[in-house]
């Protein structure tokens, strides 16, 4: 396993589609494993192999609340089933270090997707893990999560206030019950 560079937003390979994965080989598995502790080393829920420098459809995410590697998940060349509701949350992204924007996303989505040995899975899922499974196709896509926000982009200052990156106003933030 390596670490991998995050490359960051204004880099081309961002903005590719990538390929569909079609060897379930051990050059696979490696990149799984890269892109599984980058993820780690970086505090991520999910990184795409874009990210990375990588044009293939294939991301891997971590949405459990501690980042229990037992709940790691690898999802290959998805293909979205289903979509329903609509949930608008604040997103932020490994490529887009600091930034964050409210994104409306499906509140539940079905995908079918191959796993790391290449079998074929159905998942359907909802809330936060909805989001990443959005946000990280998204990235096979080239799309950026700052190409869908609701508003504008926003940092947080060391008093953990939302900042306008635009006009350095504060950003009143939707509180969720």
């Amino acid at each position: 396993m390596a670490l991998r560079k995050v490359f960051h937003d204004g880099d081309p390979v961002l903005r590719k589609k990538s390929r569909r994965v079609e060897k379930f080989d051990d050059r696979l598995q490696d990149l799984v494993d890269d892109l599984l502790e980058t993820m780690r080393e970086e505090n991520g829920v999910g990184l795409a192999a874009p990210q990375v420098g990588v044009l293939r459809r294939i991301f891997v995410m971590n949405v459990h609340e501690e980042g229990d590697p037992a709940h790691d998940m690898v999802i290959i060349n998805p293909e979205f089933l289903a979509q329903e509701a609509t949930q608008h949350e604040v997103e932020g992204c490994l490529s887009l270090p600091g930034l964050y924007g409210y994104v409306d996303r499906p509140a539940q989505v079905t995908i079918r997707y191959q796993d790391r040995t290449g079998q074929t899975q159905e998942l359907t899922a909802d809330g936060l893990m909805a989001r990443c499974i959005c946000h990280e196709s998204d990235h096979l896509e080239g799309i950026l999560f700052s190409d869908k926000i609701v508003g504008n982009l926003f940092r947080y200052n060391k008093d953990g206030k939302a900042i306008d990156v635009k006009t350095g106003e504060e950003v009143e933030l939707i509180q969720h019950d």
